[in-house]
Order: structure tokens, then C-alpha cells, then sequence
């Protein structure tokens, strides 16, 4: 689903979000904090933006997702500041304690168990490493109506309009609704072994960037 969309993901991306989700990466650029001499995971990275953005000099970036043909986008964007590597989220090719990062931007509810995911994010972080998680959420207020309008009933034709492929954006929507809420995925992280795990809403929660740490 998502290789039918490879070569338009970007120009959707930016303009059903209206550039809210490049902002929204660097939060969780800045939440991952990657400096000189770390090795930090990018999952489900697409067409390799938010891993473009972590490279670092001195640090190692590898960018994993399952879709060949994001990660045919991501090589030629990257282009030696990252590695691109194909890997399923549910059985990394790593060993433990690996990174001193990991970061997944709009892909954890894609994933086919989401405490199995978390389970081998954190089987793959070295002790203290640290866990960003950038979602989409439960939107909340005055507005929510109109966001959730927005997202079940304009996205999927945008999408369709920008992309030639309605499939991918009317999934995007049912995959929202079907979502928890921020304070509900912060409590399954904690249940799959992360401490100090914390949220923060975006836009009314619209989104939200969650982080936690492997405890040492």
C-alpha cells in the first residue's frame, strides 16, 4: 500500500498537514537529542525525512523500513548520511543494545502488534537509550470536531487527488480513529518496559510526541 504512494509521499505529507509535519519532526529531533559518536535507529522511515534530519556529523544513523520502495526514496535522499536498511519492526536484525536511540515518526500504529514493536525497540536500545515516538492522536476541544472532520472526510480525496490512490489515505483515517489516546499509548510504553515515559500534544492532539528511556 504504502510503495503505491512512494513517489508522492512527501507532497502529501506536506500539504494535508500544511507543513505541520516537518515541524513536528524537528520536536522529535530535538527530543532525540542525537550528538557525535551515537548510533540511533530511524523505524518505519519512509522516504528517510526525519532520518535526514537526525544525521549528525560523527553520528550513525540507520534508517529501517519494510517498503522497498520508500527506502529506494530514502537511499537517494540520504545519500551517505544514513544507511538505509530493509527490516520488519517485529524481528530487527540487530542485537541488543545497539543504539542510543530509536525514533519512529508516524509509523507505530502501522505496526502489526504495537508491544511487540515497543518490546524489540527496547530489547535493540542500550541502557538509558532513549525512545521517540511521534504519532497522531485523539484531537481535543473546541476544534476537535473540525480537525476529526478534516481527517475522515477531506484527507482521503486530498489524498487521492495528490496521489492518484484514495486506499492508502481512507486507511490513514480509519487508522486515527482507531488509535488510544496519548495517555493510553504512554501506559503501554511503560508497560513494555520504558521509564520515564512522558507525552506531549501537538496541535489540540492532533499528534503527539512521546519519549522514554530503556531503564540502565
Amino acid at each position: 500500500m504504502f510503495g503505491t504512494i512512494a513517489a508522492r509521499y512527501d507532497l502529501a505529507n506536506r500539504s494535508l498537514s500544511f507543513g505541520l509535519d516537518q515541524r513536528w519532526r524537528r520536536a522529535a529531533v530535538r527530543a532525540a537529542a542525537p550528538r557525535a559518536g551515537e548510533t540511533l535507529l530511524d523505524l518505519a522511515c519512509g522516504t528517510g525525512d526525519l532520518a535526514a534530519a537526525l544525521a549528525r556529523p560523527g553520528a550513525c544513523i540507520v534508517a529501517a523500513d519494510f517498503t522497498l520502495p520508500m527506502l529506494v526514496r530514502a537511499r537517494a535522499r540520504l545519500s551517505g548520511r544514513a544507511s538505509p536498511v530493509a527490516a520488519d519492526a517485529l524481528r530487527l536484525p540487530f542485537a541488543a543494545a545497539t543504539f542510543d536511540a530509536v525514533t519512529v515518526a508516524f509509523g507505530l500504529r502501522n505496526f502489526a502488534d504495537t508491544t511487540e514493536a515497543l518490546s524489540e525497540m527496547r530489547r535493540v536500545l542500550k541502557p538509558g537509550g532513549r525512545l521517540v515516538v511521534l504519532e497522531f492522536s485523539r484531537p481535543r476541544g473546541a476544534l476537535a470536531p473540525l480537525l476529526r472532520l478534516y481527517i475522515e472526510r477531506f484527507v482521503p480525496p486530498l489524498g487521492q487527488l495528490l496521489t492518484g490512490r484514495g486506499g492508502p489515505y481512507a486507511y490513514l483515517a480509519r487508522s486515527i480513529r482507531a488509535w488510544p489516546a496519548a495517555e493510553d499509548l504512554t501506559a503501554t510504553c511503560t508497560a513494555a518496559g520504558f521509564s520515564d515515559v512522558r507525552h506531549r500534544l501537538l496541535l489540540r492532539g492532533v499528534a503527539a510526541l512521546h519519549t522514554g528511556r530503556r531503564p540502565a
